[in-house]
């Protein structure tokens, strides 16, 4: 199977899971309805979107709660078990793993969050490497905030090891990154569409992101140049977690103040 054909039947099953969010659907159920063996479409699902196909499912079940609990007036139960959780208790503690704050919080904050605080310490920079780079823009649309930070996964989640909000696409310096295996993840959205919280921004706001990674930082080399390139999102791209368009408009409204 080509490329392009493994594509489309990956696109096929993410459409079905945002059908499906809140059945219980099992990798089974995916590979059954994609024609291959379980671990087959496996392979083929983490080929095409970098990530396993539970861990897509999961992702897209607390982005649509996320979209609820700004949008609905659902109490937190209610929206787990709209996207598939049989527990509530399940359900906050994975939200916010993966989004940085409770439901209940994300829904007073409007879904705001603050900005990341980065770390400090001489002990740490003297342990630690900068990361920089330049992020150009592929496509049309001009593009607003832009949040960029390294994550332990290819999905957005949690918060960044080391992040900056910029006010455009361009040079950005990462600080304080300690040494491991990181994925650097950013996103970018049109200007006038920060506040957008809900996920249901029209073609001119639609959000472009880029990723490069995995990428090994070892603490004997201080600089590291990573560029990286913003592309219109796309259904097969892992759902953003974090509330990346939130943290670039609070972080925008702190250096107006």
């Amino acid at each position: 199977m080509d490329k392009f054909s493994e594509q489309v039947v990956v696109e096929r099953v993410i459409v079905s899971m945002q059908e499906n969010l809140g059945e219980r659907l099992t990798v089974d159920d995916m590979a059954r309805s994609a024609m291959f063996s379980k671990f087959h479409f496996t392979r083929v699902f983490q080929r095409v979107t970098g990530v396993s196909p539970a861990r897509f499912l999961s992702a897209m079940r607390i982005q649509e709660a996320k979209r609820l609990l700004v949008s609905t007036a659902f109490t937190v139960a209610d929206i787990s078990y709209q996207v598939g959780y049989n527990s509530p208790g399940t359900f906050s503690s994975r939200f916010k793993e993966s989004v940085g704050v409770s439901p209940i919080a994300y829904r007073q904050l409007r879904g705001y969050a603050p900005v990341p605080a980065q770390r400090r310490g001489s002990e740490l920079e003297s342990r630690s490497s900068t990361l920089r780079g330049d992020m150009q823009v592929c496509g049309e649309g001009e593009r607003g905030l832009t949040f960029v930070g390294l994550f332990r996964d290819p999905i957005p989640q949690g918060n960044p090891v080391s992040c900056s909000v910029l006010s455009e696409p361009g040079d950005f310096v990462l600080e304080n990154v300690p040494e491991g295996t990181w994925y650097l993840l950013a996103q970018s959205v049109a200007p006038g569409a920060e506040e957008t919280v809900t996920g249901s921004i029209g073609p001119d706001g639609a959000p472009f992101v880029g990723s490069r990674g995995p990428l090994v930082v070892h603490q004997d080399v201080p600089v590291i140049d990573v560029d990286l390139d913003l592309r219109p999102a796309r259904a097969m791209d892992p759902p953003v977690l974090l509330a990346l368009l939130d943290v670039r408009t609070a972080a925008l409204q702190e250096r107006a103040s």
